[in-house]
């Protein structure tokens, strides 16, 4: 089994939705703005996810991503097996020779190792690294997300002058205006 940061990401992704969805979906942007992700490999991954039947998207204004089901149905392993390319074997570039010779010395032992770590990683659930992540401080605001994701805020836009009395507006008033008043 290999846990690549697709994998990585995709846990992390998920628990952060976990925490922040109340019932309304969450939008990739924010969810990019905290994991320091692009935008775009979130979208690649969260279409695995729907794909998987992990999450339901909602388009449209206030649209986003919300779990399917419930943080206690949700194993990491679900979340990672959805995700990871997991159909190519790790001997995939060795000779058919090779391999053959590969798994019958050590084949006991790799199936063995893999079969143990989905074990352990099919007990852990979307809500255990919710319940760690609230342990270790809770939900960030909104408000606290870095500078760089915050929105900038921009300077009021200055007001017109107000016109004054016997001053042209424009270019074609100034033909209009007797000689002596144009000095």
């Amino acid at each position: 089994m290999r846990i690549t940061t697709r994998g990585q990401l995709a846990v992390s992704a998920m628990t952060d939705l976990a925490l922040r969805q109340k019932m309304r979906p969450v939008a990739l942007s924010t969810i990019s703005a905290r994991q320091g992700t692009s935008l775009s490999y979130l979208e690649q991954l969260f279409s695995a996810l729907r794909r998987a039947g992990l999450v339901d998207s909602t388009r449209g204004p206030g649209g986003g991503y919300t779990l399917a089901r419930r943080t206690d149905q949700v194993s990491v392993a679900e979340i990672i097996l959805a995700v990871e390319n997991l159909k190519a074997d790790d001997l995939q570039n060795l000779g058919t020779g090779q391999a053959a010779q590969v798994k019958t010395m050590t084949g006991e032992l790799w199936t063995t190792f893999n079969s143990r770590v989905m074990e352990y990683l099919q007990s852990v659930t979307l809500q255990d690294l919710v319940a760690q992540q609230l342990e270790k401080g809770g939900v960030p605001d909104e408000a606290a997300l870095p500078a760089a994701a915050a929105k900038p805020k921009l300077a009021p836009k200055p007001r017109p002058l107000m016109a004054r009395v016997g001053v042209p507006n424009s270019v074609f008033a100034l033909g209009s205006m007797p000689l002596l008043q144009r000095r």
